[in-house]
């Protein structure tokens, strides 16, 4: 068996709990479908169609207004997938990257939620609003403007491990009720600051005095609404996000978005035989750039596919430990740990379906 080292990963992005949302039904209008007598109705009197088995990742360059859970259902549809799930909310009044994991692919998304993430975002002075964006009520107000200058001094403050409070809509959880589920209801929601790490922050354009375009990189966990809020208190003006994009997500940059609109079309073409919808997918193992790969035997991969530990031996054994994700004729197996000799399987994957095309597992090596 030989060790390879896995794709390098791309450069990777910014804060990761940026979002909204409420938990909704997979269908985004879960009414539209109910008949007068409360059972479910086919709309048009089509016949259901049968779930499939769909391995991979679509990276979803999401619009504004749709939320995170009812663009995984609008994926998962088109598809017709039996298994689909997000790696890390993004709000509906931000765009940009929501990479959906179909399939065996759901197994791999604590991978890409740890990354980091990048957001270009633009922040209006002069209110602060208690949602931290433009959907919430004014809270306070200032005359006051920064310069560029003053922004750019202030930003050393906010770069590397800091403490950030969340904002008071914020999916965090009290008492077992979501924060924004309680600030909607009127209660005061005290959400204690908690250590994240802000890897870069920069200002990219002053279009106006009242409006500043940031860039920011920073790990799991990190509100980039709450940037905004914490930026403007302490120059004096306050501000609120005004405009939000996710542009990289772990391994996934702008490069591997897809618009709904274009993806809706290569549906259509594919339904009518004229493509496929392999071509919209990224493989599975592009989520874990960042792990080893291990490439073992017929031999060892039906052991592995079993359950059971391999030992490693002879001069091609690793001398490493840790997880590494196992490939068996240049095929994605399983992840695995190694330690005292053996590699143990973790998650087995069984990619007997749709998988991503030729082309598009040769564009991620």
């Amino acid at each position: 068996m030989t060790v390879t080292a896995a794709n390098s990963a791309i450069e990777q992005p910014i804060g990761d709990s940026e979002g909204v949302e409420k938990n909704i039904s997979s269908d985004p209008n879960p009414g539209a479908n109910r008949a007068r007598g409360g059972k479910q109705s086919r709309q048009n009197n089509q016949p259901r169609r049968d779930k499939r088995d769909v391995h991979g990742w679509v990276v979803l360059d999401k619009p504004i207004g749709m939320t995170s859970t009812q663009a995984v259902a609008v994926v998962k549809r088109l598809f017709q997938a039996k298994r689909a799930g997000h790696a890390g909310t993004l709000d509906p009044l931000a765009s940009g990257g929501l990479p959906i994991a179909l399939g065996e692919a759901t197994k791999t998304v604590p991978f890409v939620m740890d990354g980091r993430k990048r957001y270009r975002f633009t922040v209006c002075w002069g209110e602060e609003r208690d949602t931290d964006d433009t959907e919430g009520r004014v809270t306070q107000t200032s005359d006051l403007r920064p310069s560029a200058e003053a922004i750019r001094n202030l930003l050393p403050q906010f770069t590397g491990l800091i403490e950030q409070i969340p904002p008071q809509y914020s999916a965090i959880k009290i008492q077992g009720e979501r924060a924004y589920d309680l600030a909607r209801d009127g209660e005061t929601v005290e959400l204690k600051p908690r250590p994240v790490e802000i890897h870069h922050l920069s200002v990219v354009d002053q279009p106006d005095s009242s409006h500043s375009v940031f860039e920011a990189e920073c790990g799991k966990g990190t509100y980039v609404r709450a940037l905004a809020r914490d930026i403007g208190r302490i120059l004096g003006c306050y501000g609120h996000i005004c405009a939000l994009r996710r542009t990289l997500v772990g391994p996934f940059g702008e490069t591997d978005m897809i618009p709904l609109e274009q993806l809706e079309a290569l549906c259509d073409r594919a339904a009518s035989g004229e493509g496929s919808l392999a071509d919209a997918l990224l493989p599975v193992e592009t989520a874990l750039d960042d792990i080893p790969a291990l490439a073992v035997t017929r031999a060892d991969a039906a052991r592995l596919h079993r359950g059971q530990a391999v030992l490693l031996r002879g001069r091609d054994a690793p001398n490493s430990s840790g997880t590494v994700y196992v490939t068996v004729a240049g095929r994605l197996l399983a992840l695995a740990e190694i330690g005292n000799g053996e590699l143990i399987p973790k998650r087995v994957f069984n990619l007997t379906g749709l998988t991503a095309s030729s082309a598009r597992s040769n564009e991620s090596v």
